[in-house]
């Protein structure tokens, strides 16, 4: 693999890993949506990945990459809670809130966040490599 391969399997983390801030993001935002039907609350949303491999290489295939396949939501049923005297409630007193687990999303969020980073450390001593190579040169 060259370096400029390591560049592109780099660019391509830092692109999936993006998405997958941004959806947890969205996520972290939504929390706190309240509605009066389990089908109206707020569903998370998680990206699915999908590995990119080289292809044209002979016998030699390895990873290429990876990509946002699709966003999928939660199958979690929106949690429940009595609160006859909310504008939102029911007939029978209740509004329904997202599914979402706060503390599940912020421990994503960090390890998406340390995800980022190692991409953008790869990156890095990739250039560092490319640059001390043309300075063999001279």
């Amino acid at each position: 693999m060259s370096l400029f391969n390591i560049m592109a399997v780099s660019a391509s983390a830092l692109e999936a890993q993006s998405v997958r801030l941004n959806t947890i993001s969205s996520n972290l935002a939504n929390s706190q949506v309240v509605s009066s039907t389990p089908e109206g609350a707020y569903q998370a949303r998680y990206p699915v990945f999908e590995t990119l491999l080289q292809d044209g290489l002979g016998d030699a295939e390895g990873a290429a990459g990876v990509r946002v396949v699709e966003i999928v939501e939660s199958t979690l049923p929106p949690r429940q809670e009595f609160a006859p005297s909310h504008p939102l409630a029911n007939e029978e007193g209740y509004i329904y809130r997202s599914n979402i687990n706060p503390v599940d999303e912020m421990a994503n969020m960090i390890s998406a966040s340390r995800s980022y980073q190692s991409s953008i450390e790869a990156m890095n001593t990739a250039k560092q490599l490319i640059q001390r190579t043309i300075t063999l040169g001279r």
